[in-house]
C-alpha cells in the first residue's frame, strides 16, 4: 500500500511540474484559407422568346422598311432642348415620312370603306352593281364562276391565316404580361439581393483583413515560441546528435562502471569463500596426516603422496584491471550528464530570452501592424456604400410600388385580352360567313339548271357571301382605326427604342450630356471619373467587378493600401536591433575529452580473452576422489579408532567438495559472464569516444562560428514568414476587390430582361397583332370584291335568260313593267 501512495503521489507531482509548460503554450489562430465571398444569385435570360417570335421577322422587315432613317439621336436632343419650332416639327415629319405614308393610307382606308360601302348600298337598292336579280347566261359562265370561287377561297384563306395570327399574338402578349409582372419582381428582388450582397462582401474581405492581421499580430507577440523554436530547430540539427552521443557514452561509462564494481564484488566474495574453504581443507589435511602418521593405520605411508596435492588454487587476482578501473572513475567523475544538462539548458532557454529580448521591438511592429488594419479599413470607407444604400432604398420603394399596381395592371390587361378577343371574333365572323358560302354555294349548285330554279342551299351560300360583305363594310374602318394607333405607336417604341435598346445606340443616346437635367452617374455615385452608362452595361455584361465598372482606380491607390513590402523593412530593422544573443557554451572541455581518451585507450589495451583463460583454466582440488581413496583405506584398517578417523576424514572432504560446488562454481561462472559482458561493452568503447568527440568537435565549431548567423537567418525567416501571410492576405484582398466583389452581371441581366420584357414580350407581340389585323383589312378589299362578284352565281335570280344555239332568246318587258 505504501508503495502505490508513492506511485500516486509522483505522478500528481510530475503532472503539476507539466502545467506551467502546458499552460504557456501559445494559442494563435491557425491560418486558413479565405472564406469564399457571398455571391447574390445569378439568373438566366431568355432573349429569344417564341411567344412573340412567330411573326418577329415578318414585321420588323416591314417596319424597317417603313422607317429606314437611323436613330434620331440629334433630332430627339433638339426636342428636348426647348420648345419646337417649325424647323423641328419638318424634320419630324421628314424623320417619320413612311410612318406618315402608311397613316395616310390608314386614314384614306378608313374614309372610303364606310363610303364606299354606303355608295354600294344604295347602287344596289337601285338595281345596279349586281342589285338586278338578274344574271346573263353565257358560255363562260361556268369558267368564271370557277376563277372567282378560288380566288375568294384563296383570299379567305389569308384572312384566316392573318386571323389565327391575330388570336396567337393576343394570346402571346397576355402570357407576356402574366410572366413578365413574375419576372419584373424576380428581376427587382435579384438587383435588391445584389445590392445587399457588395457592403456584405466588403465586410467579408474587412473581417479576413482583421483576422490575418490579429494573427500575424500573435505571432510576433509570442515570437518567443515561434521565433525561438525556429532557432531551437536550426541549432538542434548539430547539436542533438552531439547530445545524443554524449548520452550514448555516458551510458557506456555507467555501465563499465556497473560492471566493474559487479566484478570487484564478485571477486571479493570468491576469494572470501576460497579463503574458507582453504581453511577447512588445511585443517583436514592436517588431521589426516596424523591419522596417516599412527603406528596402527596400515598401508597409510602409500597414502601420503596424495596428501600434497590436496589445496585450493586461490590465485584469481586481476590486477590488469586495475587501470581501466581508474579510467572509468575518471569518466565517471567527468559527469557527462550535467554536460548533456548544459546544452539542453541553451536550447530550452531560447525562446524566452527571445522574449525578453524582442520585447521593446514587438510594440513598435505592432503599431504597424494596425496601421496596416486600419488603411484596408479606410479602402472600404472610400468606397460608395451610402450610394448603395440609397440604390437599395429606391429598389425597395419601386418593389413596393410595382407590387401594388400590379392588381390595377391585371384587370386593364383582362380588359385589353377581351377587346382584342371581340376583334378577333368579328374577323373569324367574317371567314365563317365566307367560308359557309363557299360550302354552301357549290354544295346545291346545278349549272345546267336555270339561276332562276337554284336551290335553297345554293341561295344560302350567296347570301353567307353577301353578309360577309356587309360585315367587312360594317367593321373594317373600325379595325383600320385600331390598326392605325397601335401600328403608329408600337412602330415607333420599336424603331425608336427596341431597335436602338439591342444595338446599343439607346445607351449612348443617354450618355449625352445635357440630355437628362441633372443626371451625372458619376456624381451620383460619388465618383470622381467619367462614367457612361454604355460603358457600365459593356462592363457589366462581361460580368466584371465594381471596381473594373467604375474605374475606383482612379480614385483609390489600392497597391499603396495594400504594400507590404514598405513594413517589412521596418519589421526587420526593428528586430535586428533586439540583438537576440546565445550563451557561450562548452559541452566538452579539453580535460573531459582526454579522460574519454584515455578511457578508450585503457579499455581497448585490456587483455580480456588472458582474464577469460585463466578463469576457463582454474583448477580445483578433486577432493571426492581423495575421499574414496581414504574410504578403500579404512576398508583396510583393523583398528577401529583409525578406522573412524579416516571414515570421518573422508566425510569431511566430501563437505568440502560440496561447499565447493555449491558457492565457489557458480560465483567463477558469474565472474566470468562479468569479465565477458565487460570485454564486449570494452571492444565499443573506442568507437563510441572517437563518434562522440567527432561529433563534439563539430557541434562546437558549430556553435562557435554559426550561432550569430542561425539567430540572424532564423529571424529573417520568421520575418518572412509573417510578411508572407501579410502578403499573401494582400495578394487575395487585391484580386478579391478589384475582380470579384460587386461583379455587376446581375445588373447587365437586369437590362437584358428588362429589353426582353418590353420588346420581345410585349412590343413585338402587340406589333404582331397589329399585323396580323391589318393584314386581315388588306384582304377584306378583294374578299369583297370576289364575294358580290361569286355571290350572283349561286343566289337565285327573278328573271329568266336562256341561250340556246348561238342565240339569245329572252322576253322584252312591256312597257308597264318595272325592273327588279
Amino acid at each position: 500500500m505504501g508503495a502505490g501512495v508513492r506511485r500516486h503521489t509522483l505522478g500528481i507531482l510530475s503532472l503539476l511540474s507539466l502545467w506551467p509548460c502546458m499552460t504557456t503554450q501559445p494559442s494563435c489562430p491557425a491560418g486558413a484559407t479565405p472564406p469564399e465571398l457571398e455571391m447574390p444569385g445569378k439568373w438566366s435570360v431568355q432573349l429569344d422568346s417564341v411567344d412573340g417570335g412567330f411573326m418577329s421577322l415578318i414585321v420588323h422587315s416591314f417596319l424597317h422598311s417603313v422607317q429606314s432613317n437611323p436613330f434620331p439621336k440629334d433630332l430627339i436632343i433638339k426636342i428636348n432642348s426647348g420648345p419646337a419650332t417649325t424647323e423641328t416639327i419638318k424634320e419630324v415629319l421628314r424623320y417619320e415620312t413612311g410612318f406618315l405614308v402608311c397613316v395616310a393610307i390608314g386614314i384614306l382606308y378608313i374614309v372610303l370603306m364606310p363610303l364606299i360601302g354606303f355608295c354600294f348600298a344604295c347602287c344596289r337598292c337601285c338595281g345596279n352593281c349586281g342589285g338586278r336579280m338578274y344574271q346573263k347566261q353565257t358560255k363562260s359562265i361556268n369558267c368564271k364562276r370557277r376563277v372567282f370561287y378560288w380566288a375568294t377561297l384563296l383570299i379567305t384563306l389569308c384572312i384566316l391565316a392573318g386571323n389565327i395570327c391575330m388570336f396567337l399574338s393576343n394570346t402571346y402578349t397576355g402570357d407576356g404580361v402574366s410572366t413578365g409582372v413574375g419576372e419584373v419582381n424576380n428581376t427587382l428582388k435579384n438587383l435588391q439581393s445584389y445590392i445587399d450582397t457588395v457592403p456584405k462582401q466588403i465586410d467579408q474581405v474587412l473581417n479576413e483583413s482583421s483576422v490575418t492581421v490579429d494573427e500575424v499580430t500573435c505571432h510576433i507577440n509570442e515570437s518567443g515560441h515561434f521565433l525561438g523554436k525556429q532557432i531551437q530547430n536550426g541549432l538542434e540539427g548539430p547539436l542533438k546528435p552531439a547530445l545524443d552521443s554524449v548520452r550514448l557514452m555516458a551510458q557506456v561509462v555507467n555501465r563499465s562502471s556497473l560492471l566493474l564494481l559487479e566484478l570487484n564484488r564478485t571477486q571479493l566474495q570468491l576469494q572470501t569463500e576460497l579463503g574458507v574453504l582453504q581453511d577447512n581443507l588445511t585443517s583436514v589435511r592436517d588431521r589426516i596426516n596424523d591419522t596417516l602418521h599412527k603406528t596402527n593405520c596400515l598401508g597409510c605411508d602409500l597414502f601420503q603422496s596424495n596428501l600434497d596435492h590436496l589445496s585450493l588454487d586461490t590465485n584469481l587476482n586481476t590486477t590488469n584491471l586495475t587501470e581501466l578501473q581508474s579510467a572509468v572513475d575518471q569518466a565517471v567523475n567527468a559527469d557527462l550528464n550535467a554536460q548533456i544538462n548544459k546544452g539542453e539548458e541553451l536550447l530550452d532557454s531560447i525562446p524566452q530570452r527571445v522574449t525578453n529580448e524582442t520585447r521593446g521591438s514587438v510594440q513598435g511592429i505592432q503599431q504597424q501592424l494596425q496601421n496596416l488594419k486600419r488603411q484596408v479599413s479606410q479602402v472600404a470607407t472610400d468606397l460608395p456604400h451610402e450610394t448603395l444604400t440609397d440604390i437599395s432604398s429606391q429598389l425597395s420603394n419601386v418593389q413596393k410600388s410595382f407590387s401594388n399596381n400590379v392588381p390595377q395592371a391585371k384587370s386593364a390587361e383582362q380588359i385589353r385580352w377581351i377587346v382584342a378577343l371581340i376583334l378577333c371574333c368579328l374577323i373569324l365572323l367574317v371567314v365563317v360567313c365566307n367560308l359557309l358560302g363557299l360550302l354552301l354555294g357549290p354544295a346545291g349548285l346545278k349549272p345546267n339548271d336555270d339561276p332562276t330554279d337554284r336551290s335553297s342551299t345554293a341561295n344560302c351560300g350567296g347570301l353567307f357571301l353577301m353578309a360577309g360583305v356587309g360585315f367587312s363594310f360594317l367593321f373594317s374602318w373600325i379595325f383600320m382605326i385600331v390598326v392605325l394607333i397601335l401600328f403608329f405607336v408600337g412602330g415607333n417604341i420599336y424603331t425608336l427604342v427596341c431597335v436602338p435598346w439591342r444595338s446599343g445606340e439607346l445607351f449612348q443616346f443617354l450618355d449625352t450630356p445635357g440630355l437628362i437635367p441633372g443626371f451625372q452617374l458619376s456624381q451620383s455615385l460619388g465618383l470622381k471619373t467619367n462614367l457612361t452608362i454604355t460603358g457600365v452595361y459593356n462592363d457589366c455584361h462581361k460580368d466584371e467587378s465594381l471596381w473594373n465598372t467604375l474605374h475606383l482606380a482612379e480614385i483609390i491607390n489600392l497597391n499603396d493600401f495594400l504594400n507590404v513590402s514598405k513594413y517589412t523593412a521596418q519589421v526587420q530593422q526593428d528586430f535586428e536591433k533586439s540583438q537576440i544573443s546565445l550563451p557561450n557554451i562548452t559541452l566538452l572541455s579539453s580535460g573531459i575529452q582526454s579522460q574519454l581518451r584515455n578511457f578508450s585507450t585503457t579499455a581497448n589495451s585490456v587483455n580480456f580473452s588472458s582474464i577469460i583463460q585463466k578463469i576457463n583454466t582454474f583448477s580445483e582440488a578433486d577432493l571426492k576422489s581423495t575421499a574414496d581413496e581414504l574410504d578403500r583405506l579404512t576398508n583396510n584398517q583393523a583398528n577401529t579408532t583409525i578406522k573412524t578417523e579416516l571414515q570421518n576424514e573422508a566425510n569431511d572432504l566430501r563437505f568440502i567438495q560440496t561447499q565447493i560446488n555449491i558457492t565457489i562454481n557458480p560465483l567463477v561462472g558469474q565472474l566470468k559472464s562479468t569479465v565477458e559482458r565487460l570485454s564486449v561493452l570494452s571492444s565499443q568503447v573506442k568507437g563510441t569516444v572517437e563518434n562522440v568527440l567527432q561529433k563534439v568537435s563539430y557541434a562546437q565549431d558549430f556553435l562557435n562560428n554559426n550561432k550569430t548567423q542561425i539567430v540572424k537567418s532564423k529571424t529573417r525567416e520568421f520575418i518572412d514568414s509573417q510578411m508572407g501571410i501579410l502578403q499573401k492576405f494582400a495578394e487575395w484582398a487585391n484580386d478579391t476587390i478589384t475582380e470579384r466583389v460587386g461583379r455587376c452581371g446581375s445588373v447587365a441581366a437586369a437590362v437584358d430582361t428588362a429589353e426582353n420584357l418590353v420588346c420581345t414580350k410585349l412590343v413585338d407581340s402587340v406589333n404582331a397583332f397589329w399585323f396580323s389585323l391589318g393584314w386581315c383589312m388588306v384582304f377584306l378589299i378583294p374578299s369583297i370584291i370576289f364575294s358580290v362578284k361569286l355571290a350572283k352565281f349561286y343566289r337565285q335570280m327573278k328573271h329568266k335568260d336562256v341561250y340556246e344555239n348561238q342565240i339569245m332568246m329572252h322576253p322584252i318587258p312591256r312597257a308597264n313593267m318595272k325592273p327588279y
